[in-house]
């Protein structure tokens, strides 16, 4: 036992049952299977494989499988190909910073120290790749254009908010337009001119240019999401004998302020806490519930200390339910990364800050240093899957008994 209260273990069992269920739901190996057919490159001469991104290993193993000896090559990104070839192309999150050729005169270590940058700062995805775009020859349909005159099929597994496919490993197979300016607005939002590369603002200054080479011929194709991931979580709980619901896929902000977010919302939930409504949902209907939400947030660093999005929407969920007994959350990174840890999030209880409370841990504090592993490590409330080969976001689970 973990010291968490009674029945700590039992929601560790139900949390690892119904995020199992989400990972199978998006396995990438599975979804290219489902989603890739003879029918694609039926009509190619030869064709290359690309990809990118933390899901691209099985993906790419995938994808070889079904073309067999029809497969020609693998990462082959030149213009001067056969315009009767066919580029297939495996993208999953992760992609923007496993695949990448910088413009003339950047590093890729002036790409580096930008991409820190933005991250310190807490910068939203869309943010992210309006200034990463314009710093790459392969982001924002680069890999497409310099792939012309072949043909291109991207397979896509979407750990974006909404799945727009330009944001998903920084779109390069998604045509999009040179916009110095709109990368410059961030790096002014954001207070970022001093901790950026003097090459890197001289080139977003002096602009980017117009596009080079001919219009590609792409389809971009999705092959999962974080709804996919979270319907999937919601069935899975159904079977356990909750009630389950899945509430949606476009949770976002500041991890510590989602986390109580959640909580509030699942704390004020019909059936969750001891308001005059909870007897007559529960007389309906006894079955404990489980609520699911899907999203992902962003952390802004002004500590130094360690931790990832979902550990700290976990300790923002454990302040809102302190004391509710009944009450258990979990935060998980479907990728099994949550941020520069080996930890895929946390779950926390009604009791979490009572235990907190008798090892002396300041929650409080730990959040303001960006510090949420060492409190959660030292609670035993830390969730672990090690890399799951898939990435679709992130997913937070609310059981209510």
């Amino acid at each position: 036992m973990t010291g968490l209260g009674p029945r700590f273990e039992q929601h560790r069992a139900h949390v690892s049952a119904i995020r199992a269920a989400a990972l199978a739901a998006v396995d990438p190996a599975a979804a290219v299977r489902a989603h890739l057919s003879p029918a694609d490159w039926a009509a190619a001469e030869n064709v290359y494989l690309v990809g990118a991104g933390k899901a691209g290993v099985p993906m790419a193993l995938a994808t070889a499988e079904l073309l067999g000896p029809r497969l020609t090559a693998g990462v082959v990104v030149v213009p001067q190909m056969p315009g009767a070839d066919l580029v297939l192309v495996v993208i999953s999150g992760g992609g923007s910073a496993l695949l990448e050729l910088p413009q003339a005169g950047l590093t890729l270590d002036d790409l580096r120290q930008t991409n820190a940058a933005l991250l310190r700062s807490g910068a939203a995805i869309q943010d992210l790749n309006a200034v990463r775009t314009q710093l790459s020859q392969l982001k924002g349909g680069g890999l497409a254009r310099l792939a012309h005159p072949a043909r291109v099929l991207a397979l896509i597994l979407s750990d974006v908010v909404g799945n727009p496919l330009a944001s998903i490993a920084s779109g390069p197979t998604v045509a999009a337009a040179p916009n110095a300016e709109a990368a410059l607005a961030v790096v002014e939002r954001y207070n970022l001119r001093g901790q950026l590369p003097a090459g890197v603002l001289y080139y977003l200054t002096h602009g980017t240019g117009p596009l080079r080479g001919e219009t590609p011929e792409v389809e971009n194709r999705l092959i999962g999401s974080n709804r996919v991931a979270g319907e999937a979580a919601a069935a899975a709980a159904q079977a356990l004998g909750f009630k389950a619901y899945w509430l949606a896929d476009d949770w976002q902000g500041e991890a510590r302020e989602v986390g109580r977010r959640f909580a509030q919302w699942v704390s004020r939930a019909p059936g969750s806490a001891p308001l005059a409504g909870r007897a007559a949902a529960l007389a309906e209907d006894p079955r404990p519930r489980c609520y699911v939400v899907g999203g992902e947030s962003t952390v802004t660093v002004r500590g130094a200390g360690q931790g990832g999005r979902n550990q700290e929407a976990a300790l923002g969920a454990a302040l809102v339910i302190d004391c509710l007994p009944n009450l258990a959350i979990a935060t998980i990174a479907t990728d099994g990364v949550d941020g520069p840890t080996d930890a895929a999030g946390a779950l926390v209880t009604g009791a979490t800050l009572t235990r907190a409370r008798h090892l002396r841990l300041d929650v409080a504090q730990a959040l303001a240093d960006n510090n949420a592993y060492p409190c959660l490590e030292a609670l035993g409330a830390l969730l672990f899957t090690g890399p799951t080969g898939t990435n679709v976001g992130d997913l937070m689970v609310g059981l209510v008994y």
